[in-house]
């Protein structure tokens, strides 16, 4: 007795196979000739499959082509449809020479051993972990199957070659073992992926909690020392700035308490504010590091109808970052400078540097987190990274030009405003 398929019985997507098998009708085998049937069945389907081989490979090839292209090399692809095929003729040739057992170890049990996965459950994994790599979906992996069995079908249909009970068996158990194993392995390593990226972004986000509040404290600490040789008044500016540092890390602190408690708080809405007293503010702290590492500070007169639009602690604390660095990293004795002016639709606020120059290819990879371009390696390599990502919230850009041999500059561009 042997099972043959139409055009409207076969299956027509990887979704349906499933649904195909189940509404397959499967007749019984005569108990007289199972043994001689069981040969010839073995031998018409390994035959098929051996003699139309490339022929099957390059239907799933062009069905795959229809799909986005995820840029497949050949040995990515290797572990798929062709290590497959070889696999499954390999079972039914043990299948036909009554090696149960060999065939078993090729393909594995139907449902398959977790315990002890067979040589198909190996590969198939290796080809679920690629597949992810290559950016698919759990849905593509079943296709990347679905497309064989599809492609067998439609080809056994079209030359009229007629498969038997246990050869359609054999095929479906096959399949559901190597997409099983192809899918847990994609879910497995998915999640892991899922899981990584998940500690990276509370990574940084202690290693933003942690760099803000060393920089608050920081800034805390000069000004203090200023004022605890008494010829500083605690009414006066600098004064200020330590009130402005201490509560700048109890709004730090309060925001990550509220965070964890799953707190809902009231957006952070930008508004538009002088940009001559915001340099004026982030000058003061500037000057306490120019005392503290024995440089000047040049900072420019500024329009006093210029404004900036966004949330001004962030942009003054992304500022402070730029210009901590500034400090940090310029020859003692020589200057940094910060200036700011508007042209065409844009405002500008430079920090330059007197750090010798940046390292070479330093610039395009100096604002990822935890980078740091120069030796010194006393930071968490956070600040610039926090910087870029404040500006941007508010439809910046934060940049950075090299001046060989002399320093860089540090750029924040911000759509221009005026005060009314």
């Amino acid at each position: 007795m042997h099972l043959t398929m139409d055009a409207e019985s076969r299956p027509t997507s990887a979704h349906t196979v499933v649904q195909f098998w189940r509404r397959v009708k499967i007749p019984p085998t005569p108990r007289c000739d199972r043994r001689h049937a069981a040969a010839i069945r073995a031998i018409n389907m390994r035959s098929f499959l051996l003699n139309n081989r490339d022929e099957l490979i390059q239907r799933c090839k062009d069905k795959v082509a229809l799909r986005p292209s995820r840029g497949a090399t050949h040995e990515q692809l290797s572990h798929g449809v062709p290590m497959f095929l070889d696999q499954l003729t390999r079972t039914l040739a043990a299948e036909d020479d009554g090696d149960a057992a060999g065939g078993l170890l090729i393909s594995g049990p139907s449902g398959g051993d977790a315990s002890a996965l067979s040589e198909m459950g190996v590969s198939a994994t290796v080809h679920g972990g690629e597949l992810l790599g290559l950016g698919y979906t759990v849905d593509q992996v079943v296709h990347d199957y679905g497309d064989l069995c599809q492609a067998i079908t439609d080809l056994a249909v079209e030359r009229d070659a007629p498969f038997s009970v246990d050869q359609f068996r054999t095929l479906n158990r096959c399949l559901d073992n190597a997409i099983a194993d192809a899918v847990t392995e994609f879910a497995a390593q998915r999640d892991l992926e899922v899981a990584r990226r998940q500690a990276e972004e509370e990574n940084e986000r202690l290693g933003f909690l942690a760099h803000e509040l060393r920089n608050h404290l920081h800034v805390a600490k000069l000004a203090f020392a200023a004022l605890e040789s008494g010829r500083l008044p605690v009414g006066g500016s600098t004064g200020a700035v330590l009130k402005r540092s201490l509560g700048s890390m109890e709004g730090l602190i309060d925001h990550s308490l509220a965070a964890i408690r799953n707190a809902t708080r009231a957006p952070m809405h930008p508004r538009i504010f002088s940009l001559a007293i915001f340099l004026a503010d982030a000058g003061r702290v500037a000057e306490l590091y120019a005392a503290d590492t024995g440089c000047a500070l040049r900072i420019p007169e500024v329009d006093a109808q210029l404004a900036i639009e966004g949330n001004r602690e962030l942009l003054l604390a992304a500022l402070g970052n730029l210009l901590q660095n500034a400090f940090k990293f310029t020859r003692p004795g020589s200057e940094v400078a910060l200036h700011a002016y508007a042209s065409d639709a844009w405002t500008f606020i430079d920090v330059e540097d007197r750090c010798g120059g940046l390292p070479d290819g330093s610039a395009d990879t100096m604002f990822e987190p935890f980078r740091q371009g120069f030796d010194d390696k006393r930071g968490l390599g956070l600040g610039l990274s926090i910087a870029k990502r404040s500006v941007e919230a508010d439809r910046g850009l934060l940049t950075v030009q090299d001046m060989p041999g002399k320093g860089c500059v540090f750029k924040i561009t911000l759509p221009l405003r005026r005060l009314a």
